[in-house]
């Protein structure tokens, strides 16, 4: 039986889905694995969770030019510099440290994984002191490495794809420590499904193409443009799905839209069956998260990407792109012509859908659990 602690951070979805995922592929080893699944700033205080949070989200949504220019200037190639700057940072987490460290002591785990930057740091500083000694797992969770996934004190990196390997291993880290696994989605994602068939579950219509459109972190007057253009310029018959997810204010900025001459409207809220739901698609139209580009992937399906996050979800843009599974759009309200342009061009709408078959990695979080688990002997 093993013992193991995975820390993610708030900041996005995705880092809570790939440590879930990550949970149940140690319990399919073994169902007598302990997995604790912890959100770091549960262990660190108040304080600096208000504070970090604060500052990503003003950063990120709202002053997104300069996030991109600390993002850029804080990702250094030089190993040496990274891990001191990066060793700085952590230093200011050590008045934040005790319960972390305590809650550690008491979950005595065989090994810890973390799925973002802040966890990694506040742990690989307590390596680095001495107060730490068991073994340190980083799944980066977007496809290109910036600097801040670089950390003294750990054990192996797991990464989307060989060639963010190859930036790792550029960057200094030693190619034995780097797995290429792919980022961890869930287990289901393993299991084939058709079309014709979630499109029933879904009651979706059979004969005619489905576009879904992921709008929950898209800006919502963007999203209504979008719609709107859609349902004026279709010419032929097609669906459109929009998921506003927790999003109310998208959710009422489609309010009062209704199905055009050609292109059918569905609106959904929170859903439970994203995954059915991109099987069921021609096409996805959403950001780059990177969870969300690796569950798309797996499942093989085309898309186009509008308004990334300056810095990684750019970056992850660019991997959908430059491997012919998608398109990038600086112009979101370019959107609508592009995905009538490839529902008007079958053979390359299945090419782009063959290279998402070969980039998806659905037994991710399957193989960083096995090689981890070797690692240690707890197969």
């Amino acid at each position: 039986m093993a013992r193991v602690i995975i820390f993610y951070s708030p900041f996005g979805s995705g880092h809570l889905s790939a440590s879930k995922a990550l949970a149940a592929a140690f319990r399919a080893h073994d169902p007598e694995h302990v997995v604790v699944v912890e959100d770091i700033f549960e262990r660190v205080g108040s304080t600096l969770r208000n504070t970090v949070s604060t500052l990503y989200a003003r950063l990120s949504e709202r002053a997104p030019l300069l996030y991109e220019a600390y993002y850029e200037s804080t990702d250094v190639d030089e190993l040496a510099f990274a891990t001191t700057s990066n060793l700085l940072t952590d230093a200011l987490y050590t008045p934040f440290l005790h319960g972390l460290l305590k809650f550690i002591e008491r979950t005595a785990p065989d090994a810890i994984v973390c799925t973002q930057q802040f966890p990694l740091a506040a742990v690989s500083f307590l390596k680095q002191q001495g107060r730490l000694r068991m073994p340190l797992y980083v799944v980066v969770t977007d496809f290109m490495v910036h600097a801040s996934w670089i950390a003294p004190g750990v054990d192996g990196y797991f990464v989307a794809h060989p060639q963010t390997a190859y930036v790792l291993q550029r960057r200094g880290v030693p190619a034995h420590l780097i797995y290429a696994t792919g980022i961890p989605v869930k287990l289901e994602l393993m299991t084939p499904k058709r079309t014709e068939d979630a499109r029933r579950a879904l009651a979706l219509p059979i004969d005619r193409p489905v576009i879904s459109i992921f709008g929950g972190g898209i800006e919502p007057k963007r999203v209504r443009l979008l719609v709107e253009r859609l349902l004026e310029e279709a010419d032929r018959p097609a669906l459109a799905v929009t998921v506003a997810g927790r999003n109310r204010d998208l959710a009422d900025a489609l309010h009062g839209l209704h199905s055009g001459a050609h292109m059918k409207l569905r609106k959904e809220g929170m859903i439970d069956y994203v995954d059915d739901l991109v099987v069921a698609s021609d096409i996805v139209i959403t950001k780059s998260g990177g969870l969300m580009v690796s569950e798309v992937l797996a499942r093989g399906t085309p898309m186009i990407i509008i308004d990334p996050i300056p810095g990684q979800e750019e970056w992850n843009a660019d991997f959908v792109a430059g491997a012919g599974a998608g398109i990038q759009l600086r112009m979101p309200e370019m959107a609508p012509a592009t995905a009538l342009a490839l529902l008007a061009e079958p053979e390359r709408l299945s090419q782009m859908a063959q290279h998402a078959e070969r980039m998806g990695r659905p037994r991710a979080a399957l193989d960083i659990a096995e090689i981890i688990l070797e690692a240690h002997g707890r197969r």
